[in-house]
């Protein structure tokens, strides 16, 4: 396994392993732009795995000025079990270490809750929600 940083070839690989993972309901915030977007700031970390020369995982994070933040971490289905993710994550770790950062956060589902506890997260008490915007502004 060979893990390298984003590039806009991968776009549609990664689009790809989204969809089969349930993971491409907002192609505002997951798609193309977005992806493009996050590789021009080169201060938020992308990576992908591949093996054999084939895209079969990504993750990237941001940076918001304070806190350092695993955004998504997608595995193909047929690669999930191999340790890529776990990989992935320390990758992000690294390069969130290597810019002076002690800690990094993630938002996750209760499904994958057990991964992220076994690569080292704790959970803390908060709630992620999500609005529309236009919901907000029309209330």
């Amino acid at each position: 396994m060979n893990i390298r940083r984003f590039q806009p070839s991968d776009i549609e690989s990664c689009v790809g392993i989204l969809q089969l993972n349930d993971q491409y309901k907002y192609p505002e915030v997951d798609g193309l732009e977005a992806m493009m977007r996050i590789y021009q700031r080169p201060e938020n970390p992308f990576f992908i795995a591949e093996e054999n020369g084939s895209v079969v995982g990504m993750i990237r994070g941001c940076y918001d000025g304070s806190r350092p933040l695993i955004w998504q971490l997608s595995i193909h289905p047929n690669y999930q079990g191999r340790g890529i993710g776990k990989a992935l994550v320390k990758e992000v770790a690294k390069f969130f270490k290597e810019k002076g950062h002690k800690t990094v956060s993630i938002t996750a589902s209760h499904d994958s809750k057990s991964f992220y506890e076994g690569v080292g997260f704790e959970e803390i008490p908060i709630v992620f929600m999500l609005a529309d915007i236009d919901k907000i502004l029309e209330r």
